[in-house]
């Protein structure tokens, strides 16, 4: 069996920078077309020559492969209709984080008064650019997204023409608010798709597996798999790949984030013939990111067959999500 994906895209991606980038870049760029790569270096991307100079780097780091790296800004509330204006051609979209939430966002927003975000929100929504929010509060960490849908839904309704990106959900809740608002859409995860909680604290502590959103109940997982499962048209693909060195992950103060770039496709692959609908992917891992995002990627055919891989157990000092298992598909060639 075999299947061949067209222009397959990642539209939450962490690249990181230096050493770390160089690793994992070519390995993103060699399955995917193009990915939406994150701003929350440190420090954070909050200027055009800023997002210019990292994706130099970035196509520094893939060579000659045919991939494009759609560049995001770190939102910052200070941001005016000029200054959008100007950095409107360098970036596909701005990223907004809670301060302190999660990796590198200390310097994201503290006051979700719409008061206090409305000028830069107002100028996004008339200059077309989407925002993309990791949605959660600082509360109990297993009731963090839910609780972040109000904030979701009064800049929803406050802001009709703007685009909203509600990144990696992980509820029920989530895939419900998506579906109450025509300007809301979302990107799901690999490793959301496979686990719950319990597969990363129901026995030994798995750290490769901890991530931010942490995983959730069965319950949710089956919501997330219901809509990407049929290629909903407000779902897409985003890895949210996140890779730390294994000093970062096995150690005290664990570093919150799965690497699944490398594995993506073959385990997409693997869970989407499961459930007998390996021919909706194309639509999740493309098809409904271009039409939400109005982008026409790099012409790129990535044929996948059913022949076992063997996940590696790390990539250069990362380890990856399924290090040392195997497989069902394996991607054959670009």
């Amino acid at each position: 069996m075999e299947l061949t994906l067209t222009s397959p895209l990642d539209m939450h991606l962490h690249l990181r920078d230096g050493e770390m980038l160089r690793t994992v870049a070519p390995l993103s760029a060699r399955d995917f077309a193009g990915a939406l790569v994150m701003p929350n270096l440190v420090p954070p991307l909050t200027t055009p020559e800023d997002v210019r100079a990292y994706k130099e780097r970035i196509l520094d780091a893939i060579g000659e492969e045919a991939f494009t790296p759609y560049m995001t800004l770190f939102f910052l509330p200070e941001y005016d209709y000029d200054f959008l204006q100007e950095v409107k051609d360098d970036i596909l979209a701005i990223k907004l984080y809670p301060a302190g939430i999660t990796t590198n966002s200390e310097g994201g927003v503290e006051n979700f008064s719409l008061d206090a975000l409305a000028p830069t929100l107002e100028a996004m929504s008339e200059l077309g650019i989407p925002l993309c929010v990791h949605g959660e509060t600082n509360g109990f960490v297993m009731d963090r997204e839910a609780e972040f849908i109000p904030i979701y839904e009064r800049i929803a309704k406050r802001f009709p023409n703007l685009t909203i990106i509600m990144e990696h959900i992980t509820t029920k809740e989530a895939v419900d608010a998506l579906m109450r608002f025509e300007n809301l859409y979302a990107t799901i995860t690999l490793h959301h798709l496979y686990i719950t909680l319990d597969d990363v604290a129901g026995g030994l502590l798995r750290p490769h597996l901890f991530c931010k959103p942490i995983a959730k109940r069965p319950e949710d997982r089956m919501a997330l798999r219901k809509v990407a499962f049929m290629a909903h048209e407000k779902v897409m693909f985003g890895s949210d790949s996140a890779p730390h060195p294994r000093s970062k992950k096995e150690a005290p103060g664990c570093a919150a984030g799965v690497f699944s770039a490398p594995i993506a496709l073959p385990a997409l692959a693997q869970l989407f013939e499961e459930a007998g609908v390996l021919e909706n992917l194309q639509k999740f891992v493309s098809d409904n990111a271009q039409k939400i995002y109005g982008i026409t990627p790099p012409a790129k055919e990535v044929k996948l067959i059913k022949e076992p891989m063997a996940v590696p157990e790390r990539y250069g000092d990362v380890v990856p999500m399924f290090a040392g298992q195997t497989l069902a598909w394996s991607v054959d060639g670009v």
